[in-house]
């Protein structure tokens, strides 16, 4: 999203809420909202996150009211988060547009998370374990984007494409939440 965002395009991205610690190169409110795990139960309890799930070990959660707002001002928003993230926001919002982005090849998304050195082995196996589950469930979205190595731009590109595709149907997608 980080590339996304740099293009100047005028999206809403919404910033996910997580219990995971924050790595060094991550900044609080712009690659996620860390939070404690109480917090985040409180969060839960107060039906403030659209959907929310335990990964890893950690909790995940898409903000509710940022998807509000962004809607309200007429923006599209751009939410990231996994398969079990989108089928719960499907559910929720079944005329949102879902996009899958996936590696070109499973050797490549491995060569990807060696090199940013943030899992174990076994943390590592679990993760291309849960990637090749994940990448089944790609027909309950309605696009597929491929990420290749090298090539953020034409990805960014093919998104741009898809949200211009969109914008041009005859029957435009209502979203309401």
């Amino acid at each position: 999203m980080a590339v996304m965002k740099e293009t100047g395009y005028p999206l809403e991205y919404i910033t996910t809420v997580t219990t995971r610690p924050r790595r060094a190169t991550e900044r609080e409110g712009i690659d996620y909202h860390f939070v404690s795990m109480e917090k985040f139960q409180e969060m839960i309890a107060r039906s403030e996150l659209l959907e929310w799930a335990k990964v890893y070990g950690n909790g995940y959660g898409v903000p509710r009211e940022a998807i509000k707002r962004a809607l309200r001002r007429g923006r599209d928003a751009i939410v990231r988060v996994d398969v079990q993230g989108a089928a719960s926001i499907k559910k929720i919002l079944p005329q949102a547009v879902f996009i899958f982005i996936m590696p070109a090849s499973m050797e490549e998304l491995a060569v990807r998370l060696r090199k940013r050195r943030t899992e174990s082995s076994v943390a590592l196996a679990v993760r291309m374990k849960i990637a090749e589950e994940e990448i089944k469930k790609l027909p309950m979205f309605d696009y597929v984007v491929v990420n290749r190595q090298g090539e953020i731009d034409q990805a960014v590109s093919d998104i741009k494409a898809i949200i211009a595709a969109e914008k041009c149907r005859v029957i435009p997608r209502e979203i309401v939440l």
